[in-house]
């Protein structure tokens, strides 16, 4: 059977096409994550948080970070929203009022602490193309600066856009976010601002026990949070908690769906490169067009040849 260059490519195509369609027994890098039983994590009190910034003063002086511009004691920085940066790993923001509702007894702004949420099955370990993020079996996401290249898709792919990169180092830049003070936890002690919050808005323990918690505490307080229990189900789950009287929406926080990220693109990547289906697949496609235009070039050439020469009319 002859095969012509329409034949061809149909060909190719369909080979290309095949190698995204999942198999039986794809076996993907990362399964699905369950939520370790031993993962610890933070529930956060947005109702018993006073702004003091005590968290960020503690935290700063753990990690030996730069010192702010403005002193920990000045609190006039909580009138405009601030991100966490390669300087601060956490922040707190200050939220007025907008639609109190059935929440009358709140009369006071919402203080909210930020900082890198450890989701469970986190987005910047998934995109990290060299394993310089890891997820502990403590609920902790931590950061190798000796493996880690600067692409920064770990940036790209934080659905609550934590990791900070240090642009001003040129020499040794690194990605800097919170830690959960993995080491302190390792060794059986508690993070930073837990440890300090005055106000015991930050509750440190097991992930199971603080969902537990969270549950007694809506509902033995009809009507002072709202019914949602921010990071339960998120992308899959979060190891910060966080509990509100008003909706999380209206004090910085994302609306995300409960589908992890890496889920979806893992399932495109596997399915794409399963058996390596895929790049062979693009090899003969590459193959057969710089076959075909050789074959093309080849033919023209001998048709040029046996062509007479025009050589023009007879005088």
């Amino acid at each position: 059977m002859e095969v012509t260059r329409r034949l061809f490519f149909k060909l190719t195509g369909t080979l290309a096409a095949t190698s995204l369609i999942p198999g039986s027994k794809t076996v993907w890098a990362a399964e699905a994550a369950e939520g370790s039983k031993n993962a610890y994590g933070c529930l956060v009190d947005t109702t018993l948080c006073v702004g003091c910034r005590k968290c960020e003063q503690a935290c700063n002086e753990r990690h030996v970070l730069p010192k702010p511009r403005e002193s920990f004691e000045e609190m006039t920085v909580l009138e405009n929203e601030r991100r966490m940066d390669e300087t601060t790993y956490t922040v707190i923001n200050k939220y007025y009022p907008k639609n109190i509702g059935s929440l009358t007894w709140r009369n006071r702004p919402t203080f909210v602490k930020f900082q890198c949420m450890h989701c469970m099955d986190p987005s910047c370990v998934s995109a990290c193309i060299v394993g310089a993020l890891t997820k502990q079996p403590n609920g902790a996401v931590t950061y190798d600066a000796k493996k880690c290249i600067g692409c920064r898709y770990c940036m790209v792919a934080c659905p609550f856009q934590v990791p900070a990169y240090e642009y001003d180092n040129p020499l040794t830049p690194q990605v800097r976010k919170c830690t959960f003070c993995f080491q302190d936890i390792k060794d059986g002690g508690l993070p930073a601002c837990a440890q300090t919050c005055p106000k015991e808005a930050i509750t440190f323990g097991k992930r199971a026990d603080l969902l537990s918690l969270a549950a007694w505490k809506m509902k033995s307080h009809p009507g002072k949070y709202v019914d949602h229990l921010y990071g339960e189900h998120e992308i899959g789950g979060t190891s910060w908690l966080y509990l509100a009287s008003e909706p999380f929406e209206s004090i910085g926080f994302p609306k995300l769906g409960t589908t992890a990220p890496p889920r979806l693109t893992e399932a495109i990547q596997h399915g794409m490169f399963q058996n390596f289906a895929a790049p062979i697949g693009l090899y003969v496609v590459l193959g057969g067009i710089m076959w075909v235009t050789g074959f093309l070039k080849n033919n023209h050439g001998k048709k040029a040849q046996n062509d007479p020469v025009d050589k023009g009319d007879s005088p």
